[in-house]
């Protein structure tokens, strides 16, 4: 919102031709018109923690005596009273003594300076003047002021302070899933199951497993998946349905023992899949092997697309190595066995009453998942200190009781947990998330920018949190783009001041503040910077009728400078 304000320093007359004579301060005064000034922007603007203006202004020709100074000073006037100076900038004649700007007698001269000052309250609502001093040996005159700029515009103070703390989330699963395995392997071109791979370990295993999850009433069985192969050295024909009958066998294998186990079974239970000849199984374990030349034996065999001709190589291939024949091919020989087994955990209600009474008998997931299953903040906070007691060595405890304290507003409560969730894992990008909160409400947008950058990874609050930061600091361009696709009335106000006043309309529409107060009064913000005196009465008198303190705000607000406010 910056505008150029071009005004006239008109000097004081004075009415004595002696004093003419003898003082040419006078006589600059009455030679000139005026001094031109103007300042950028018009009115002025916050940004950050300051308030920064550029004046700029034309000394006129034969003007400016060769030995006399002039001192311009912007100030901040509130009910004509002075609350703030800026710097001055000091200039003087071509015979002057001193370093300041020299201004030409025959031609005049421009002058161009900025001026900043740490922004308070008082220059918000008031008028900023240019002052013009001048001095000749030991005479000094007030030549004179002239209003350049209205007051300050402070729409970032708008800003809400919803910083966004994160929760050490549990990861608790009622229904965990198991997969039990084992490997079938059969002789050359058969299909049955012998005995001896029933007392394999991994079919021991199995077995005992079944036995195990049969009596314990939390497990659901849910499938048995049985994939068969056949090695690549076989016939074609008879690998494919060689493949099918293995993987009948085996799962015929297996539900023996389901029956024994009397695990009820439903037709879709069982799950079985020929794969046919493993080809890819055999590239891996050849690719394992320690077979001399095997890279270009794969490369030869990878040449015959016709699977014929590849099967009779790899049996060439055989009786040439024996440890083809020997090792790699009967591995290809199998069923892979597949038994998926549901652990259904505690129920909602058991969680409950153990977290109150037998916080020990829970795990840290399910002590963790124990406090979303209430609203009361003590009982949340309760949970969490048993979970810091119980379970020290996980960061979540402290986190999530520092989390409690600050929404609570126990700030150095907060802070002390945060700092021992960090001493747990201090790389944690939620435990630096939530020190970032910390120090952003301390007052410390540095450091708290400082741990945001470190907590990448923690989620979108963390962009949130630092755009926050952004827009206290008039970094307004990358506040949009750390809000990302938030609607919210933060991400509004910093659309707004990155100059799409039509975004942050649409933003702030679809926001949760939308019919508050504040969004009311935004949006009317919104209307004044596209120059809709309708959109501005409408929404200011919405907002009013939800906070009648907004009505004084409003009428000192230079954001409404231009409309006529008496009316709401």
């Amino acid at each position: 919102m910056k505008h150029n304000t071009l005004k006239t320093l008109s000097f004081v007359t004075v009415a004595s031709l002696g004093i003419l004579a003898c003082n040419p301060l006078n006589k600059m005064s009455k030679n000139t018109d005026v001094i031109e000034v103007s300042a950028t922007p018009d009115p002025l603007e916050l940004h950050g923690d300051s308030v920064e203006v550029n004046v700029t202004g034309t000394f006129p020709t034969k003007y400016f005596h060769k030995k006399a100074k002039v001192t311009v000073t912007p100030v901040f006037k509130v009910d004509s009273q002075i609350v703030k100076e800026f710097d001055s900038m000091d200039f003087q004649g071509e015979k002057a003594d001193g370093e300041a700007q020299v201004i030409n007698f025959e031609k005049g001269g421009k002058f161009d300076f900025n001026v900043k000052l740490p922004y308070t309250p008082e220059l918000e609502y008031g008028e900023l003047y240019a002052v013009a001093e001048g001095s000749y040996k030991t005479k000094e005159k007030a030549l004179g002021e002239i209003k350049i700029a209205d007051g300050t515009v402070t729409t970032p103070l708008l800003v809400m302070s919803d910083d966004k703390p994160i929760i050490g989330a549990d990861k608790f699963q009622r229904i965990t899933t198991e997969n039990l395995t084992a490997t079938v392997n059969y002789l050359i071109n058969s299909p049955v199951v012998r005995s001896s791979e029933l007392s394999d370990a991994d079919m021991k295993q199995l077995i005992t497993d079944i036995k195990a999850r049969a009596n314990d009433s939390t497990y659901v069985f849910k499938a048995l998946k049985v994939d068969g192969y056949a090695s690549p050295d076989g016939e074609i024909s008879l690998n494919d349905n060689l493949a099918d009958d293995r993987a009948k066998s085996a799962s015929n294998a297996v539900k023996n023992y389901l029956r024994r186990y009397k695990v009820s079974t439903e037709d879709d239970f069982y799950q079985l899949q020929g794969k046919g000849e493993d080809w890819p199984g055999f590239k891996s374990e050849m690719e394992k092997s320690d077979i001399k030349d095997k890279e270009l034996i794969l490369r030869v065999l990878q040449m015959y697309e016709d699977r014929a001709k590849r099967e009779q190589e790899i049996k060439n291939l055989a009786a040439t190595y024996v440890e083809v024949a020997d090792k790699i091919l009967p591995k290809l020989r199998r069923s892979e066995v597949t038994l998926v087994v549901d652990k259904v955990g505690k129920t909602d209600e058991q969680i409950t009453e153990l977290a109150a009474n037998d916080a020990a008998a829970l795990n840290v997931e399910e002590l963790l998942y124990a406090a979303t299953l209430t609203n009361d903040m003590n009982t949340k906070l309760s949970i969490y200190k048993k979970v810091a007691e119980i379970y020290p060595e996980d960061w979540r405890g402290h986190n999530n009781i520092g989390y409690i304290y600050l929404l609570q507003n126990k700030l150095s409560d907060a802070k002390t947990q945060f700092n021992k969730a960090a001493s747990i894992d201090a790389s944690n990008p939620v435990v630096n998330n939530n020190l970032g909160v910390i120090a952003r409400l301390e007052g410390d947008r540095a450091t708290a920018m400082s741990y945001y950058n470190k907590a990448n990874g923690a989620g979108a609050d963390v962009g949130y949190n630092k755009g926050i930061v952004n827009i206290k600091n008039g970094d307004y361009e990358d506040a949009v783009s750390n809000f990302g696709g938030s609607q919210s009335f933060n991400a509004a106000l910093a659309q707004l001041l990155n100059g799409d006043p039509d975004k942050a309309l649409s933003t702030l529409e679809a926001s949760d503040e939308a019919n508050t107060a504040e969004g009311y009064y935004l949006k009317a913000i919104i209307g004044a910077r596209k120059n809709n005196k309708e959109m501005v009465m409408n929404n200011l008198k919405s907002a009013v009728g939800k906070d009648a303190s907004l009505k004084a705000k409003a009428k000192k607000d230079v954001e409404f400078l231009k409309f006529d406010l008496s009316s709401i």
